[in-house]
């Protein structure tokens, strides 16, 4: 049932996407060199509403940084680039965390009230459908750097997570712990960030502490990933010398 739900919502916010957005074209006057970026044939493609781009050109639409006016240029491939996130045989699907730095430089909160809405709701909307569904290729701590990258917050997402009781949310749990110890047992981040990496490190740190180690447990998770995740709660000595140090050399 959360699953049907889930994809329920995120069918909603995609096509509410697709009715905010459209008739958005990017600025008349952007410009991008042909030499590096594409010809001015696609460029042209940018300022037409509506036309499909293919798969290349909507990566490297998304992708340029130089735009004169990025937003603009998002607002005009949101509902392609949305649908192309949420399919795992897309060719965007496996950008995901760059795609939220995309969003980010759009500065999407601040544009006009219904477009930022149909945005967040997009991304709470992937997010909780990425949680309950098995799908091998959408990791979900993949999933989560997008929005922590396009948002520029880590809690909101986290207390989803913490929230959602479901067999699927505690398995990717157990796999996301299990992805990210080794850089946290060395007190680093376990992805690259645009925003406050000391900030999410303490944020993603604290939540593992008081919220995961019980919830494995009460699903049986592995002796191993527990005793992993009760190192990260460990500092100093107290964790390089504990007898369940897994030996990682850094």
């Amino acid at each position: 049932m959360h699953a049907q739900r889930a994809q329920v919502r995120l069918d909603a916010a995609l096509e509410g996407l697709a009715r905010v957005f459209r008739g958005a074209t990017a600025h008349p006057e952007e410009y991008n060199c042909e030499c590096h970026w594409g010809s001015a044939e696609e460029l042209a493609l940018l300022k037409v509403p509506g036309v499909r781009l293919d798969p290349d050109l909507l990566r490297r639409a998304w992708w340029a940084p130089d735009w004169t006016d990025h937003g603009a240029v998002l607002r005009r491939i949101l509902p392609q680039l949305a649908g192309a996130l949420v399919d795992s045989r897309s060719q965007s699907f496996r950008y995901r965390d760059e795609i939220g730095v995309s969003l980010a430089r759009g500065h999407w909160q601040e544009w006009p009230r219904e477009q930022a809405a149909a945005v967040r709701e997009f991304l709470h909307a992937f997010w909780a459908r990425t949680l309950v569904t098995p799908d091998p290729a959408a990791s979900v701590h993949r999933t989560l750097v997008l929005c922590v990258e396009a948002s520029g917050e880590l809690s909101p997402w986290l207390d989803v997570w913490e929230a959602l009781e479901h067999p699927m949310a505690d398995r990717n749990l157990a796999e996301a712990v299990d992805t990210w110890d080794y850089d946290l047992l060395a007190d680093e981040l376990p992805w690259s960030t645009w925003h406050d990496k000391d900030e999410q490190l303490a944020v993603l740190t604290a939540w593992l502490t008081r919220h995961a180690s019980a919830r494995l447990r009460a699903h049986n998770a592995p002796d191993d990933l527990l005793q992993r995740l009760r190192l990260i709660s460990l500092t100093g000595p107290a964790r390089w010398h504990d007898p369940h140090w897994p030996g990682y050399t850094y």
